[in-house]
């Protein structure tokens, strides 16, 4: 997919962050745009910004990790627009806790959305995707499914599962020959709320949170988007973003297991 005029593109998550600055990325490229988020009022600024750049755009509130209204979804997307090139599923939350203190309620609120919603995301479109004759899915998982880190015990088990998923559903897809390529996206970090909106903790210890992630957060959305479009234009299998991804992305292959006394290290001193 080298160019994106005309091409229908839906993008979960879109109200904020990577998924709003992808949504005006491919506004400006010419794209129709299907775009949604679970905040009705962010999603339809994102929209709104898509019309003033002069893309075609229909907004929707949804819940990605509600099977149902993801699955009617995809029906209207394809009712409204009559086809599907691209799907992004963006949509994703952070929960920062050890296991042992995990609640349950919070740990089944993120795989829903980041495990669950991307699956939802990719069985409901994936028949469009096909019958459109040339479509790209795009999950995107992160840095974290790569390797494992305190208090991301959740985080990492949704994001490692996205890339086995995502993984074998592209090696699928090489198989059939058919006409849907698949990416999947591992972000570094971005300068984005997730970890305001972040559950598990509290107080001092929030604050302290992401005061660590701003200090890390390096790469733009807008760049996240950009590195994204260029991803799918070249179709690659995996699309890292920002230097700390490229060196993320090695170190469990240079250090093995060995990688986890050095992120040990880390945590030490950037945790609460």
């Amino acid at each position: 997919m080298k160019d994106f005029g005309g091409k229908v593109a839906v993008i979960t998550g879109a109200g904020s962050g990577i998924g709003r600055a992808l949504a005006l990325d491919l506004a400006a490229r010419g794209a129709r745009l299907a775009v949604s988020d679970v905040d009705s009022v962010r999603i339809a600024d994102t929209a709104a910004h898509c019309e003033k750049i002069g893309a075609e755009v229909r907004s929707y509130r949804l819940d990605v990790a509600d099977r149902a209204a993801v699955l009617a979804h995809a029906e209207d997307v394809a009712a409204d627009f009559g086809t599907v090139n691209l799907v992004v599923n963006n949509a994703g939350v952070a929960l920062t806790s050890s296991v042992a203190e995990m609640e349950w309620e919070h740990l089944d609120w993120l795989m829903g959305i980041n495990f669950w919603g991307v699956v939802h995301g990719t069985k409901a479109f994936l028949p469009h995707l096909t019958a459109s004759g040339d479509g790209h899915l795009v999950n995107v998982s992160s840095v974290f499914g790569f390797i494992g880190v305190p208090t991301q015990g959740a985080y990492n088990a949704a994001k490692f599962a996205v890339r086995g998923f995502t993984e074998a559903l592209r090696q699928e897809m090489l198989l059939e020959r058919g006409p849907v390529r698949v990416s999947c996206v591992h972000p570094g970090g971005i300068k984005t709320n997730i970890a305001r909106d972040s559950r598990g903790l509290q107080g001092a210890e929030a604050a302290k949170a992401v005061r660590a992630f701003d200090g890390v957060a390096r790469t733009s959305p807008e760049a996240a988007a950009a590195a994204i479009v260029r991803g799918v234009q070249r179709n690659r299998a995996r699309i890292l973003i920002g230097a700390d991804a490229r060196i993320i992305d090695l170190l469990p292959r240079v250090l093995g297991a060995g990688y986890q006394r050095l992120v040990t290290l880390g945590a030490r001193r950037l945790l609460p």
